[in-house]
């Protein structure tokens, strides 16, 4: 149990400051606040289960440098590439993008970052996390009971909030998928039979146009979020529409 209530301090904390590392970055990147992070509240739970399982598998080897940097560089490599290819799977969209970098796996992962992410591991198991097992140690195992039913219950309500959101915006971007076909379906029907139901074909165009855009600004909506957050994604079933909403934002700030 209390294996446990230090693992889930070690997510909370690690997590926290992964999503504060991220911010960080995007802030230098692009001049403006972006929340990185697949959940809405500030947490990148790949950053507290990554280096969580680090702390918890390689704290013995803190002074062994070497072998801390070799296993800490594999094991981070793993739990990325593993996120990234489940979250591809299960949301059809892929969060982040290393195929542009060299010696890349699936994009998911990619050397140079593999290498950076082990010095910072070995950074943190040597100086960073015995400070902060410190002071967990000054909370009293109550208060940081209650503590943690807290957080958990925050970040199940927030996981579930927006996994739904995905699940949304990618069900508006299958209906955007079905109306261009119909679309397309029309003008095809239009152009075979020019003189044939001319009206009523334009009426029904007209309608499925009015619907697309309805539907455009509404996952635009749904997903600018996630489309900031993760500038390189990619949708394995409607990256034309993903690439569309990219648009409608970019016309926004605009």
């Amino acid at each position: 149990m209390l294996l446990l209530y230090d693992f889930l301090w070690c997510f909370f904390i690690y997590g926290l400051l992964g999503w504060c590392t991220e911010v960080a970055f995007a802030a230098v990147k692009s001049g403006k606040f972006v929340n990185r992070g697949f959940l809405n509240g500030p947490i990148c739970p790949v950053y507290g289960v990554g280096v969580g399982i680090v702390v918890f598998l390689l704290y013995d080897y803190r002074d062994r440098i070497v072998l801390l940097y070799v296993l800490s560089t594999i094991l981070v490599t793993f739990i990325e590439w593993m996120t990234g290819y489940l979250m591809d799977k299960i949301f059809h969209h892929k969060w982040w993008d290393y195929s542009h970098v060299p010696l890349n796996i699936g994009g998911y992962v990619c050397l140079l970052f593999s290498l950076v992410w082990g010095v910072a591991c070995v950074f943190i198991v040597k100086v960073i996390h015995p400070l902060i097992a410190r002071i967990v140690g000054m909370i009293p195992i109550t208060a940081g009971v209650v503590i943690l039913c807290v957080l958990v219950g925050a970040t199940c309500a927030d996981i579930c909030v927006t996994t739904l959101r995905v699940l949304k915006m990618n069900h508006h971007l299958d209906m955007m998928e079905r109306v261009a076909e119909e679309l397309k379906e029309l003008s095809d029907k239009l152009g075979e039979n020019i003189y044939e139901n001319v009206m009523e074909q334009h009426e029904r165009a007209e309608k499925l146009r009015e619907k697309y855009t309805e539907l455009a600004k509404t996952s635009t909506h749904l997903g600018s979020r996630f489309v900031k957050a993760f500038p390189k994604m990619q949708s394995r079933r409607h990256q034309d529409l993903l690439e569309e909403i990219r648009q409608n934002l970019k016309k926004g700030r605009r």
